[in-house]
């Protein structure tokens, strides 16, 4: 058997960023500045299970880039996180911010742990004790983390009041993604999947693609993508297929993903929805559809699979679900890809009119915080295509162009302290 190659997916980032950095000729001393995290830490950390014994956890806080701003970026709980992955993910927080053109840096945390296999009280306790020990590094003015892989507004409200209680004052702006009651964002929990089909819309329209009974699969059916599958049923797309990381499911027909989404919280997965036909996650990649929507994990599509896939508009809802070099196998076939640092970027928006919204106590509607989204989405999914065709590269590496120009003016004007 065929052994699978193991990407790294920081190695990703930085071939992504030296692609664009030589679009636009950058100077070898910003170039070399920007292309490494300013700071990272690692911790390792006790906390009592429910049984009484103690176990050593592991966590870690990169920060990237805080020339535009504070760092920004989500803390994640997994038990294959690692530094690389962080790293990855927090270089990638410092272009989405620039390509929106929020005034916030690129951060990223990790904490090694199966939260599957963890209570509620011991989620807590790993979620105190972490953001005790990443406190000195972390604030409003510094570093505001954000819900990720298998945390959510809880654990946001844990830590903004584990650090409040360091601080001895209430400080709302520490984190985003939070319950409503305690300083969270209308919008907030929809922003991801919502500036995601801001940004297909925008593709379809150019590419001549009507929405209305578009074929669309959706790899990762949590948050971003069960939202996102939805969205896009209400504009009157069929939902052909969509997957977890148990498995697939598919129904040319069309499936209803409000169905889908009360089956698996009932069952836990959306395998075995009545109706629906097996599938795997990569057959789901390769299906023939208008729009696929990566919305698991990173390095999902390959140069070994990226010429088997057929959809036309391929809009990255997680991660780095795309390696550089399945993009120039894409691009080669005509398939348009809404790079992630623009399609999810939604999420990092709406946590920005958030952190807005949490410093000023006033607080914004639901239709406010929605056409202030588009407005941003649109405007920067314009740039990002203008400048892709000016140098005739794929988007990504447009993306990249766009946002890595903005981080090193900042730098640029800046200057080099002392």
């Amino acid at each position: 058997m065929q052994t699978k190659t193991v990407i790294n997916p920081f190695e990703s980032a930085l071939k992504n960023f030296d692609l664009a950095a030589d679009v636009i000729h950058l100077e070898d001393n910003i170039r070399n500045h920007i292309r490494l995290p300013e700071r990272e830490l690692t911790v390792h950390f006790p906390v009592r299970l429910d049984s009484g014994n103690i176990i050593s956890v592991t966590g870690f806080r990169v920060q990237h880039s805080t020339a535009r701003g504070p760092g920004k970026g989500g803390i994640r709980y997994h038990p294959d996180v690692n530094i690389d992955e962080v790293r990855a993910l927090a270089s990638w927080m410092t272009w989405k911010c620039a390509v929106v053109g929020i005034p916030f840096g690129g951060a990223k945390g990790g904490v090694v742990i199966d939260p599957k296999k963890m209570s509620i009280g011991e989620l807590e306790r790993v979620t105190r004790r972490f953001t005790s020990e990443i406190a000195f590094m972390i604030g409003p003015d510094k570093d505001i983390p954000a819900p990720d892989v298998y945390t959510n507004s809880q654990t946001m409200a844990w830590m903004m009041d584990t650090y409040s209680m360091i601080s001895g004052r209430t400080v709302l702006g520490v984190v985003t993604g939070k319950p409503i009651s305690v300083g969270g964002s209308q919008g907030r929990n929809e922003a991801t999947a919502q500036g995601t089909i801001f940004t297909i819309e925008k593709a379809a329209r150019k590419l001549g693609i009507d929405l209305n009974g578009a074929r669309v699969a959706v790899q990762g059916f949590g948050n971003a993508g069960a939202i996102a599958a939805r969205l896009i049923f209400d504009l009157g797309a069929r939902i052909i297929a969509v997957s977890d990381s148990k498995g697939g499911i598919i129904n040319l027909a069309g499936l209803n993903p409000t169905e889908v989404s009360i089956h698996k919280e009932l069952t836990g997965s959306v395998v075995g929805f009545k109706g629906s036909d097996p599938i795997s996650n990569q057959e789901l990649l390769e299906l023939n559809c208008d729009i696929l929507i990566p919305a698991a994990l990173e390095n999902v599509i390959t140069e070994e699979n990226a010429g088997d896939i057929r959809a036309k508009i391929i809009a990255e809802a997680a991660n780095g679900p795309v390696t550089p070099e399945a993009d120039l196998i894409l691009h080669d076939k005509g398939i348009f890809v809404i790079p992630d640092i623009l399609a999810n970027a939604g999420g990092v928006t709406v946590s920005y009119f958030e952190w807005v919204q949490d410093n000023y106590s006033f607080f914004w509607k639901t239709k406010d915080i929605r056409n202030y989204l588009r407005e941003v989405m649109d405007d920067s999914f314009d740039a990002v295509i203008a400048l892709s065709e000016k140098h005739k590269v794929h988007n990504r590496t447009g993306a990249y162009a766009h946002a890595v120009s903005k981080v090193a003016e900042a730098i640029r004007l800046r200057g080099v302290f002392p």
